[in-house]
Formats: structure tokens, C-alpha cells, sequence
């Protein structure tokens, strides 16, 4: 058991004089009871051992009150946050519960508690704190704003307390999370005073040297500073009265914090930085003299000061993409020291400081616009000085479409709403994500289906046996996620494409078998497949027989060459080209070969349905007719090779008035009423037919098979270009 807290001598005056002051502040606003309730709370936990002093030594009930004193102060918070502030420790080490501080104190309190409570949560899992990420984390568990500015209040009060402390990896660590995290979210509250006392404390504790080297050399010339801005700015307002303007300036000097970083920046030494001392004119002007008025301030400030040009910053004529707006030059003052002068409106300064453009979103830390927007709003109700009353009723409702998730080295990530396990494990990496089994969440096993919640601390699970698979792409949310599991399912399909392949063709060769490639793809076709690789992931899944598929190729096999039949191929020199009625040829369509003689049976191939135009030839068949292909048909170098002796030059002649068959390959971008503009297309022309259309479409990408039929290639050609014409159609072809 802990020895029972003691407060010193002057803890106990501080305390007391903390105490009247807080009473004076805010004794209007507390309930009824209130201040014997929290006193009895506290002498209680003194009295049982329930409160102790921090590693820091600090003593929790007095740092409560130092806290307290600075919200009201420096912030404006009334009566609820107080007594959430002197509250928090009991509750923190479970001798009181929220709903207790609910009965006793209200609603307002317990909410605040209990967003205190979980931002502690938070920080147990040791966040890396310098991330964007985890501000917007920060400000996403805290359900009422009040939260935050209370955590910024108490941040400035450790700050002040731990100069001395021996605990100085402690020291540097609270230091570093004021400068990276507490201070620019200060600046975007429009606490400027807070901010530059966390930065410049920071500061002092993690670069102690540079900190009291800049503050000597200020301290040395304070006085002398404050005189010289005064010298400096007399003649400036005799002129500026003199030429009629309203106006009013501000001199001020550059923090300790802002200094160093500017030495930083420029590589100089102190006596090196331009701008240590600033003056702002800040002009009464309407609207439409806005521009001429601060171009005559200009003009009469560089009149009486050298104005050096590389420093000129015309936000004026061309405002800040942000839309701040001011005129900035530095000039060379009284004893040759360089002094930055700012000139602007009444109304460019209150945009400045306060609105869309406030001077913080481009010399802070930039975020999302939305948060920027919403923090802007909580400044504003912080300045209107209102009691604050609309703070009890706000709520956060910021990223409610985000969630914020932790590795267990404590790195955070953000992710959509409804973002899964199987999302985290592809943010990680590709080869994570495909061998992903589940994860642990928060230490529990949960499947790769699970949804992620702010806040959840995630280790993915692996296996390598694990492979992606297609109804992965229904589990995702994110569109990174997506992209991947498609990639690695066409690496997949493809070697298992390649591996079916080698075990088809072992099968063939044990059978001793010449598997042949265009009559494979003539009978993929014929087996109902569209994509060779549908086909032999079928072979690889075992969806698909291998024994069937060499059965059906003998078969395809005996039928191209003839086997079994008694007649002997004929070779195209015994062909008799007698004149016959040709029942085929229809209309006026003559087929002529070799010899221009007419008449001839034949008939067109299937494997590439040639018509009237196409250059061909023609191939004897075992039976004795003759079959025409396109000289381009997929079949005819293998023909010209194994039956060269079979082939027959062939060419049309007449004219094509039959209709022919052919099938077009349409692809383009899946938008609405693409189908409805290619069939109108050939609708319009009377010559046409469409006989069918099949549509496929995959990951915003059209792909059409249109069977069409025509007379002749000229007709062919006219409608491709037409149809390629189509707004989204980036390939048509003939197959």
C-alpha cells in the first residue's frame, strides 16, 4: 500500500489560492451541493490512499486544480469541465464509476469522463503520435470537444510542472508529443498563447541549448528591442495620419520556438533572421478601396524604408490559395536592421486570424478540409465568449465514415467505414493479404470477413497454403484491396493455366497423341468455353475430365482428317472441275477456282466464315467437295503444311448479293447505352441483319460478340468504321 499523499506547505498554499480563485470564476455557474460534494470526494480518496503522487512526483489533487485554473482562464471552460478535471484521477483508478459521476454530478460531467477514459484507452497502445492519423483518431474519441481542450490544458500544465524532474525519458517524451501533436492543434483553435507556450517549452526541454542561446540574446535586448519598434513605427503613423488613413499596428516579436525554426530553415545564425522583429498595419477601408489603400501604405513605407525585393509576398493581388490576403515586405529600418512589415484590411486580418484562411492553416499543420472547417467553428464559439453553453450539447461527428486502426507496433492506419480484416491485410502488403486467414483483434481470432472498428488494434493471420479467391472481392471495401485481389486471381488462373497445360499435354503424349494447337482451339470453342483459360482452369480445379477432353479431340481429330472413311483423300490435281448447279453459292454469288470454272461444291469453313471479298483458298475434302477459308483463317498455315497437296487457289467473281455471316468482337468502356448505340447503328442500315449479341462486362470494360449478317467486305468495312465511332468503344474486330 501506497503511503498516504501529503501535501507540502506550498502545495497547500497553491492549492488554497487555486481554489478562491476557481470559486470566483465559475462559484456562479456550480449546482447546488457541487462544491461539497467535490470536497468530500476529495479529502475521502486522501484519506483511504486512493490517490498517489505520478512518476513525475507531481501531485495529482494540486495538478487537477493547476489544470482547472487554466481552462477557465485561458480557454473559458465553465463548471463541467472543472469538475470532470478534479474528477478524473478517482475515476482513472476505478474508485468511481461513470455512471456514479452521471447520478452525482450530471450527464455533461460523465460524458467528458468518459471521453477522457477512452482517449487513455488509446494512448495504452502506444500510438506513434506524430501521424496525421492519429490527431484525427484523437479528435474521434472525443465525443465532446471539451475533451480535447481540457487534454491541451493539461498538456501546458506538465509542461510547466516537469522542468525539474530526474525522469527525462519521461521529460522528452511528453515534450515531443506537445510539439508534434498538443501545440499545432492549439494553433487550429486559435489558443496562440497556449500554442507558443507548449512550442517554445518543447523546445526548451528537447533542444536546451538553442532554446536559452536565442533566449539570451532576446533578453539582452529587450529593451533596446521595445525602443527601436517604437523609433520605428512613430514616423510611420505621423505618415500614414498625415495622408488620411484609419488604421492602427501591431509590433511584436518573433517566438522562441518560431526563431529557431526559422535558423533551421535558413541555415543562419541569429543575427541572421530578417523578420525578428514585425510590424502589421492592419487598415479601416469599404470593400472596393481595399486594394488602393494598402498599395498607398506600401508606398509610403518604402518611401521612408529601403525595401529589399526579394522579400516581396503579394498575397494581395493574388490571394493564398487558401484565400488569405495581405501584402508583406521587409524593409531596412534605423541601424540597419531588417524589419518585416505586414499591411492589410480590417477585413483581410479577421479572415486571417479567424475565417477559411486563418493564418495557422498554412503555417500549422495542414489537415482535411473538413476538419479544418469544424475546428475554425469551435474556435469562433471560444472567442464569442458566450458562457459556452453550446459546447454541453457538441458532439463529434467528424470521420463518422473513417474508422482508425492500429498495428501492434502501434502504427495507424485509416480506412472506410466498413473497411474489413481482409482491407488491413492488403494496407500491409500484397503478399499479406492473399495468404490472410483471419486476425486478431484486440486479442480475439476473428475471420478475415470482420469489420474494423476506430481504435482496434489488429495482427493478421496467415497460412501458406492460403490463395486468394474471387468472392474475396464482395469482402473488401477498399478500392487498394480490390485491385490486388484481382491481380493476384489473374496470377493465379494463369499458372494454373500453365500447369494444366503441362499435365494435358503429358496425358497426350502418354497416349501418343500429336496434340495439335488450332484444332485444341477449335474444340475449346466447340466445348462451350470463350477463353482458352477458363477452359484450363476447369482442367487444373478438376471441374473438367482430361480423359473426356483427349476423347473429344480424336473424335475432332478423325472428323478434319477423315480417318475411318474408305475413300482416299484426293489430291487437287484429280479434282474434276465439272460445272454442277451449286445450291451453296445462292443468288448471283460464283465461285471460281483455278481455271475460272463455276459450279464447283463447296462450302464456307466455321472456323473463320469467310464472305464475298475476302482473299481465300480452298481445301479438298475427303468426301470430295472443297471447303473455302480465308487466307488469314487461324487454321491455314497448319493445312498448308500437313496438306499442301490439298489446297486449291480460289477467288470470288460476280457480285456478293448473298447474305453471309460473320461475327464482330466489340470492346470499350461499360457506359450506359453503349449496347443501344452499336444496335442502332446496324439497325439504320437496311442491308443489315443482326442475328445475335452477347455481353460481357468486368471492372467497367464492355466486351460484345456481334453476329452479323452481310454481303460483301466493303459492306463489312463500312459498318466496323461506324461502329468504331461509338463513344466508348475502343476495339471492334472480326474473329
Amino acid at each position: 500500500m501506497a503511503d498516504r499523499l501529503e501535501f507540502t506547505p506550498q502545495e497547500t498554499e497553491e492549492a488554497k489560492a487555486i481554489y478562491l480563485q476557481l470559486k470566483d470564476a465559475i462559484g456562479q455557474y456550480l449546482l447546488p451541493g457541487d462544491e461539497e460534494k467535490i470536497h468530500g470526494h476529495l479529502k475521502d480518496s486522501m484519506e483511504k490512499n486512493r490517490v498517489e503522487r505520478d512518476h513525475f512526483g507531481l501531485n495529482p489533487i494540486l495538478f487537477g486544480f493547476q489544470t482547472a485554473k487554466i481552462v477557465v482562464e485561458e480557454i473559458g471552460l465553465k463548471r463541467d469541465a472543472v469538475v470532470a478535471i478534479l474528477l478524473h484521477p478517482s475515476v482513472a483508478n476505478g474508485f468511481m464509476s461513470i455512471d456514479d459521476v452521471r447520478e452525482q454530478f450530471g450527464a455533461s460531467v460523465a460524458l467528458i469522463l468518459h471521453g477522457l477514459e477512452r482517449i487513455a484507452e488509446l494512448y495504452a497502445k502506444n500510438p506513434v503520435v506524430e501521424s496525421e492519423n492519429f490527431r484525427n483518431l484523437l479528435l474521434s474519441f472525443a465525443e465532446d470537444m471539451r475533451v480535447i481542450l481540457i487534454m491541451i490544458a493539461d498538456r501546458v500544465n506538465l509542461m510547466r510542472q516537469i522542468r525539474d524532474t530526474d525522469n527525462v525519458e519521461a521529460k522528452m517524451k511528453v515534450s515531443e508529443e506537445a510539439a508534434y501533436l498538443y501545440a499545432p492543434l492549439a494553433h487550429k483553435l486559435g489558443l496562440y498563447k497556449l500554442k507558443s507556450e507548449l512550442e517554445d517549452l518543447s523546445l526548451k526541454y528537447l533542444e536546451h541549448d538553442a532554446y536559452y542561446m536565442i533566449k539570451e540574446k532576446l533578453n539582452a535586448t529587450k529593451k533596446a528591442r521595445d525602443a527601436y519598434i517604437e523609433r520605428f513605427i512613430q514616423p510611420i503613423k505621423e505618415k500614414l495620419e498625415a495622408a488620411g488613413l484609419k488604421f492602427h499596428m501591431k509590433g511584436r516579436t518573433k517566438s522562441i520556438h518560431s526563431i529557431w525554426q526559422k535558423m533551421k530553415k535558413q541555415n543562419c545564425g541569429f543575427e541572421g533572421i530578417y523578420d525578428l522583429f514585425a510590424i502589421r498595419i492592419i487598415i479601416d477601408s469599404q470593400p472596393e478601396k481595399e486594394k488602393m489603400l494598402c498599395w498607398q501604405a506600401y508606398s509610403i513605407v518604402t518611401d521612408m524604408y529601403q525595401p529589399n525585393p526579394k522579400r516581396l509576398r503579394d498575397w494581395l493581388s493574388v490571394p493564398k490559395s487558401n484565400g488569405y490576403e495581405s501584402l508583406h515586405i521587409t524593409v531596412l529600418g534605423p541601424e540597419n536592421k531588417w524589419v518585416e512589415v505586414q499591411i492589410r484590411t480590417e477585413r483581410m486580418d479577421e479572415i486571417a486570424e479567424r475565417g477559411v484562411a486563418a493564418h495557422w492553416r498554412y503555417k500549422g499543420i495542414k489537415g482535411e478540409s473538413g476538419l479544418d472547417d469544424w475546428l475554425t467553428n469551435i474556435r469562433n464559439i471560444l472567442e464569442a465568449n458566450d458562457d459556452l453553453q453550446v459546447m454541453d450539447q457538441f458532439k463529434m461527428d467528424l470521420y463518422e465514415d473513417e474508422v482508425f486502426v492500429f498495428t501492434p507496433k502501434g502504427d495507424l492506419f485509416k480506412f472506410p467505414k466498413g473497411a474489413t480484416v481482409l482491407d488491413f491485410a492488403y494496407h500491409i502488403h500484397t503478399k499479406v493479404g492473399n495468404a490472410c486467414t483471419g486476425a486478431k483483434v484486440n486479442g480475439k481470432i476473428v475471420t478475415l470477413r470482420e469489420i474494423l472498428h476506430s481504435g482496434d488494434q489488429v495482427e493478421i493471420l496467415t497460412s501458406a497454403t492460403q490463395k486468394p479467391k474471387p468472392a474475396w472481392l464482395n469482402i473488401v471495401k477498399t478500392s487498394r484491396a480490390k485491385s490486388k485481389i484481382r491481380q493476384a486471381l489473374k496470377e493465379l488462373q494463369a499458372k494454373e493455366s500453365v500447369f494444366a497445360k503441362e499435365m494435358l499435354e503429358r496425358k497426350f503424349k502418354n497416349r501418343k497423341i500429336e496434340l495439335e494447337e488450332p484444332l485444341m482451339a477449335k474444340l475449346i470453342k466447340k466445348l462451350g468455353f470463350k477463353e482458352a483459360s477458363n477452359f484450363y482452369k476447369q482442367i487444373a480445379d478438376g471441374e473438367l475430365d482430361i480423359n473426356h477432353v483427349i476423347e473429344k479431340y480424336i473424335e475432332a481429330q478423325a472428323k478434319e482428317t477423315g480417318a475411318g472413311n474408305e475413300q482416299p483423300a484426293k489430291s487437287a490435281e484429280e479434282f474434276n472441275l465439272h460445272a454442277e448447279s451449286n445450291a451453296n453459292a445462292g443468288g448471283e454469288d460464283v465461285l471460281v477456282i483455278d481455271s475460272n470454272l463455276k459450279g464447283v461444291d463447296y462450302q464456307l469453313a466455321k472456323c473463320c466464315q469467310p464472305i464475298y471479298g475476302d482473299d481465300i483458298f480452298g481445301f479438298v475434302t475427303v468426301s470430295g467437295g472443297i471447303k473455302i477459308h480465308r487466307s488469314d483463317c487461324p487454321n491455314a498455315a497448319e493445312l498448308r503444311k500437313r496438306f499442301g497437296y490439298r489446297i486449291v487457289k480460289a477467288r470470288w467473281s460476280g457480285k456478293g448479293t448473298a447474305k453471309y455471316s460473320i461475327t464482330l468482337r466489340v470492346v470499350g468502356n461499360d457506359d450506359i447505352g453503349i449496347v443501344n448505340n452499336l444496335t442502332s447503328i446496324i439497325s439504320k442500315d437496311e442491308k443489315l441483319v443482326l442475328r445475335s449479341i452477347s455481353i460481357d462486362s468486368n471492372d467497367g470494360i464492355f466486351r460484345g460478340n456481334l453476329v452479323v449478317m452481310l454481303e460483301d467486305t466493303s459492306r463489312l468495312e463500312t459498318l466496323i468504321k461506324r461502329l468504331r465511332t461509338v463513344k466508348g468503344v475502343k476495339q471492334v474486330e472480326r474473329i
